[in-house]
């Protein structure tokens, strides 16, 4: 009962997102909306984590098992993805490689900022 629960809860905020998607004219996706409000609901306290922990726990692990239509299909249409192969992976390599430099970037700041302010806390 206690993963019926949760996944209505999870449900309920991806209806949410899809509300949001049909009300704001924004060419954002519907699981967007739905991510956001979650993370809303976690970061404000109305949703605790304790209440979608083990069904979240859960849709992760199955996450890889939804890809499989997603491949299947791109087998199917490769006459059609064969001409823009090279630069969908050249696009994919260099966007990669930028993502990664900007969180290392972004996650060496915030270890500066954090090792900063303990201290100032400690002296």
């Amino acid at each position: 009962m206690k993963f019926l629960k949760q996944f209505c809860i999870i449900l309920f905020i991806s209806f949410l997102g899809e509300a949001l998607r049909r009300v704001i004219p924004l060419p954002v996706p519907a699981s967007v909306y739905g991510l956001v409000l979650m993370l809303a609901a976690l970061a404000s306290g109305i949703l605790k984590i304790s209440q979608v922990r083990e069904t979240s726990e859960f849709l992760i692990e199955i996450m890889p098992v939804m890809f499989i239509p997603a491949g299947v299909g791109l087998m199917n249409s490769w006459s059609a993805l064969k001409p823009v192969c090279i630069p969908v992976i050249l696009i994919t390599l260099i966007t990669t490689v930028l993502v990664m430099g900007a969180t290392g970037v972004v996650t060496q700041q915030m270890i500066r900022k954090e090792k900063k302010k303990n201290e100032r806390i400690s002296d």
